[in-house]
């Protein structure tokens, strides 16, 4: 039985919401990945068709989709959403020890992208090498006003 206390100060932060997810050989589907993110962000009353609802998608789609295409082996998301609701952190985890390369601009070139646009969107992008492979880690702000319609014009 849990009994709340009373030695708690009222101005007391409610805990971050969190998210994780593990693989050990065929990798998460970044459809799975995006559902979860779309489940996360409406607990706080966040659309999925909301710009920082879909910019938050899109990161995580893309760094599974990167780590299960090229990285064998285990892998792990996860998600913490801060008590405030401002600021998401995605971070994936997967076996290869090969860093992320941030590729030249072409229009022309078919994939290869993905990385650019997570800089783009992200306010911090961060690579962690591990023992065993590596941890990406990216800072996402969530732009959100308290109708829950976007604050202000998003800049390309």
């Amino acid at each position: 039985m849990v009994t709340a206390s009373q030695d708690h100060a009222p101005e007391e932060r409610e805990p971050p919401l969190r998210f994780s997810a593990v693989w050990h050989t065929s990798g998460v589907a970044a459809a799975d990945a995006r559902a979860a993110i779309r489940a996360l962000l409406a607990q706080v009353g966040l659309s999925p068709h909301h710009t920082s609802s879909q910019d938050a998608q899109l990161v995580v789609s893309e760094l599974v989709t990167n780590a299960a295409r090229h990285a064998p082996g285990p892998g792990a998301l996860e998600v913490e959403l801060t008590a405030d609701a401002t600021l998401l952190r995605i971070s994936v985890r997967d076996s290869s020890p090969r860093l992320p390369e941030l590729r030249e601009r072409n229009a022309r070139r078919v994939g290869g992208h993905g990385l650019y646009l997570i800089s783009r969107l992200c306010d911090q992008l961060h690579t962690v090498v591990l023992d065993a492979g590596k941890k990406i880690v990216a800072h996402l702000r969530l732009h959100t006003s308290p109708s829950g319609v976007e604050a202000g014009p998003r800049l390309a």
